[in-house]
């Protein structure tokens, strides 16, 4: 990535630091997985938090939708759209993978993994997304349907294995 930024790029603006997943985004390798095991490492936090599941997707949801705006902005700057270093689109739909996660750790490794295939595969309608809506729109709903498929295939697992 030629033009990865680094921390004055990531403290100049809000949206940047949001988009960038408050600095996650900057790892020189692998930021989208990195970004995802933030979330990850994040979630027990957010959890406590927010113990029921209502409030909990009331935050998700205000948090996919400052992201639209945060990825826009962040994505406008830095000349991408779909920058490598935006990964808040990682982060809030892997926060909700693991809302609907079955409980224990390796039921959340599986959707770890799940989850990295289906955002770097993309289903459709992940594709259109991806490749069709140049907007932090975008970017987020790409991520989303990533998660959704991720939801989908563990609870398919969940119901085979009971």
């Amino acid at each position: 990535m030629s033009n990865r930024p680094g921390l004055k790029f990531l403290f100049a603006h809000p949206a940047h630091f949001i988009a960038c997943g408050l600095g996650s985004g900057l790892s020189p390798f692998a930021p989208g997985t990195v970004g995802t095991l933030f979330a990850w490492a994040t979630f027990p936090v957010l959890r406590h938090a927010l113990p029921t599941d209502l409030p909990l997707l009331v935050f998700l949801l205000v948090c996919f939708v400052g992201g639209v705006v945060a990825a826009h902005r962040t994505g406008r700057d830095l000349g991408v759209v779909d920058h490598g270093s935006i990964v808040w689109d990682e982060i809030v739909p892997f926060w909700l993978v693991l809302v609907f996660c079955p409980a224990g750790w390796l039921w959340q490794t599986a959707a770890f993994f799940l989850f990295r295939v289906y955002d770097i595969v993309k289903p459709y309608p992940a594709n259109y997304f991806d490749e069709k809506v140049k907007n932090g729109f975008g970017v987020m709903a790409d991520d989303v349907f990533a998660g959704a498929y991720t939801i989908l295939t563990l609870a398919v697992a969940k119901f085979i294995i009971g």
